[in-house]
This record gives structure tokens, sequence and C-alpha cells, in this order.
């Protein structure tokens, strides 16, 4: 780091100096970018916070080093109140260099300086239950202490919320396996691995999979959704570069979705108030596999099957063999399954069963009021299991700023 990190003092702004008292007004449970945004926002609105979680956790554990952010710089800051710990600020602190996509390590030590001076008395235990009671919630830790509050919220990110296809779920770790799961692709070197998915973290993989010297297929249901100007790296005319760089400059900070379309999805409160079937077919739109274009150049030498899908998957003498459903097959060393997630609240595997009964959800998410809150009084969403009420935004980064505020709001008034 450069010494001017030093120039930015840290704002101790959860009770400095004082004892963490056994009952708390809020407890953020998550330290990635929605809990830090949502713990700098709560306090500094006047709440009593404690936060729990093991800062940026999720990224530094389940993304391989060399990956990139598909969110441009200006939708990627993680939110505090002033506005005084932008990726910008961090730069000019000598943290990293801008770049035009921001990698990932680059983005966990962005997100360690943020939590240092923005959640300074950052709790580093695991919360392993949370109960309803009486006068709120009790949450107990991993060394059983119990801990009290009248709020919730969680924002525990895409933890435990790997989907993994029917075909794999019987297959043997060592054959396939969720991307999520690996943080170094080093042991892949000079073997053969199918990629199967057309997203994002799909296609970077598959880049970084042939970087370390793999043998890659990548199977995909449908063709590949290119994002940006220089869309699959094709030569486009001018009257066409002069449109995508209108569209540029008249898309909000987090352009989720295709513009206009975005503008709606950056504006949650308008997202929320839509008919529900309405919302979810804009979050399916906006959310579609889709790859950044700077990707494309890296995927020179791996062998695409666009438009297949696997119907079967079977081990045989420590390989994989894939039945694809045009009557092909393929022999790999290992299925990497950049198939996404399937956010449900119940994998958290952290709300008690009572306790999970008593919120009314749609397809494992919960139904959300306008103060990020569930059916159960004073427990909180952000993050993924907020985009069916909140849409497409929730998703990434640029979301959490706008998450923190509405819950720290709602909890100061007492509005839902």
């Amino acid at each position: 780091m450069g010494a001017g990190l030093s120039s930015l003092p840290a704002r101790t702004i959860a009770r400095p100096g004082r004892a963490q008292p056994f009952f708390s007004r809020a407890v953020v449970i998550g330290a990635g970018p929605y809990g830090l945004a949502a713990a700098a926002h709560l306090t500094a609105a006047g709440i009593e916070t404690r936060a729990f979680g093991r800062t940026m956790s999720f990224w530094r554990k389940s993304m391989p080093e060399g990956m990139h952010l598909r969110s441009p710089w200006q939708g990627s800051h993680i939110s505090d109140p002033d506005g005084r710990l932008s990726l910008d600020r961090f730069v000019e602190c000598g943290g990293i260099e801008r770049s035009a996509s921001i990698p990932i390590q680059d983005f966990i030590r962005y997100g360690e300086w943020f939590q240092r001076h923005a959640v300074p008395d950052l709790d580093r235990r695991e919360v392993r239950q949370v109960d309803r009671v009486p006068d709120g919630f009790r949450l107990t830790l991993d060394d059983g202490e119990p801990i009290h509050a009248h709020h919730v919220l969680m924002a525990t990110g895409l933890a435990n919320q790997a989907f993994l296809p029917t075909e794999f779920r019987d297959v043997p770790r060592e054959l396939a396996s969720h991307s999520v799961q690996h943080a170094s692709l080093a042991s892949w070197r000079g073997r053969r691995v199918a990629v199967i998915g057309r997203g994002q973290s799909a296609i970077e993989y598959a880049a970084l999979l042939r970087e370390v010297g793999a043998e890659v297929e990548v199977i995909c249901r449908g063709e590949v959704h290119w994002v940006g100007r220089e869309a699959a790296g094709w030569e486009m005319g001018g009257s066409v570069n002069r449109m995508h760089r209108l569209m540029d400059r008249l898309s909000p900070p987090s352009p989720v979705g295709p513009f206009p379309l975005s503008w709606l999805i950056d504006t949650p409160v308008v997202m929320r108030n839509l008919p529900h079937a309405l919302r979810q077919k804009i979050n399916r739109r906006a959310l579609r596999p889709a790859a950044a274009a700077w990707l494309f150049p890296r995927l020179a030498g791996t062998h695409l099957h666009s438009g297949r899908e696997v119907i079967a998957a079977q081990p045989k003498k420590g390989a994989l063999t894939l039945k694809l459903d045009d009557g092909a097959s393929l022999t790999v060393d290992h299925a990497l399954l950049a198939t996404g997630y399937q956010p449900d609240i119940s994998k958290a595997g952290i709300l008690s069963p009572d306790l999970l009964d008593s919120i009314e959800r749609v397809e494992g998410c919960p139904v959300l009021s306008g103060g990020m809150e569930s059916s159960v009084p004073g427990l909180h969403f952000l993050g993924c299991s907020s985009v069916p009420s909140y849409g497409g935004l929730m998703r990434f980064v640029w979301g959490a700023g706008y998450a923190g505020r509405r819950a720290a709001r709602a909890i100061l008034d007492g509005r839902k």
C-alpha cells in the first residue's frame, strides 16, 4: 500500500472506547459490500449497530486471482454516508491504480480499506443461528455467546447459494464442481476441462483456465451475449460507435440491463412498486447471462459448443463423459459448473426453522417491504435475496448504497 493511505484517518463510527453491549438495536450479518455499507449507514444515522463477519470473505475464497469485476468503475464504489470512501479516494491514497476493469484482488483490498475506516469494530466471530424472541432476535455466535437485537440485517451475499444442474448432483466433486469452490485454477494445467455456462463467470473461468495451460471446452445452452461497445471484438461502423458512446453517456452509474431499461433497474423504489410478474420479467432480461466484451480476445484456443446442453454426466475410469443433446459426447478430466446461483434464504443455514417458517417467501426469497424488511418485523434482507422485491440492481455492488440507506431510514422512523 502507498504511504498516502495513512493520510485518511479512520473514523470510528460504532461505539468507540466502549464495551459491546449485550443488547443492540441492530445487527448486521455479513461483511461484503452490502454488509459494510449497511453498517456504515446505520451507525452514521445514530443507530446502535454491531456487525459480524470476515471482511470480503466470499470474494477472497470463491474467486480466483486474475478475475475482474464486470461492473464499471463508477458502479463499483462501496457506499458510505458522505462519499469519502470511494474507489477514487482509495486511488488518491495510493491503494490501487485506476483501471478499465477492476481486478478482484484490488477490489478486495478496497473492501478491507473501507472496513478499517467505516466499520473498525467489525466482530469476526461467526453467527451460527438467529432465533425470534419476544423482544426481537437472539443471535448465537460460534463461541456460544448470545446477542440480542431489535433488528437483524441479513447481508450474507451468495454464500451457499450455488446452483448445480441435476445432471451433476451425483457426480463426485473431484470430477465436477461449482466455480464458487475454486480460488485457484493452477491444478488444472495440462488437463481437459469443460466449463458449463455462458455468463461472465463461465467465460472468464474459461479464459483463466486456458491461461494456466488447460485445454478448455465451453458448453452453453445458447449463444454468448457480449456486453460492451466492442462486442465480440468485431469492428463496428462509425454511426454504431457514435450510438454506443451516446448510450454510455446516458446510462446510469451501474448499467444493469440494456439502455434505457437500465434506468428503471437503477431505481429500486420504482421496481418494488411494479406488479410482481412485470418485475420478474424485467429481472430476467436484466440478469440474463452475458460476458464483458474485453474477455473475447482471451478465448483464443478454447472450444465453444454454443446451443448445446449436457443431458448426462457419467464418471468412467477417473474421467467424466458428458453426453450432449445433439448426440455428441465429450470426455474431460473435470466439469467446472459456472451455472450461477439460485438464492434461497433457507440455504444460508443461519435462520432457525421456526423463524424461516414465519417469513413470507417467493421462490425461496423473502417478500420485502419498503425498508428491506421481511414479513417478520425487524428482519431485513440486503443483496441477492432482495432481487425479487427490488430488482436486479441488488445483485451488484452499486445497489448496496440504496439498501443501506433505505434500511437505516426505516429503522429510524419505524416505517416498514
